[in-house]
């Protein structure tokens, strides 16, 4: 199944922080916080400005980005966690 966000929000895919510390010791499952990290999958087209003129995204697929570990809303498409996401949401692009 494919997913097209609509207009400012994004598809992103949560990335799984370690579960080991630098010091080795092992995070167990119920300790973990929900990751804050994630990669795009998706983006919608944009908004429309007061003349009517779309403004793109300026995120694309494939970037890695920072986001409030509580926003958005989650999704199961084709078996994986999803989250829905404005794009003001967002807080950074990791490069």
């Amino acid at each position: 199944m494919k997913v097209r966000p609509l207009h400012d929000r994004v598809l992103v895919e949560r990335i799984e922080a370690e579960s080991k510390t630098a010091g080795g010791i092992i995070i167990p499952d119920t300790a973990k916080e929900k990751p804050a990290e994630g990669k795009i999958v998706a983006v919608g087209a944009g908004v429309f400005d007061d003349a009517g003129k779309r403004i793109a995204l300026d995120v694309k697929v494939g970037d890695r980005v920072l986001f409030a570990k509580w926003g958005g809303t989650e999704v199961k498409v084709d078996g994986k966690e999803l989250v829905i996401l404005k794009e003001s949401d967002i807080l950074a692009v990791i490069e």
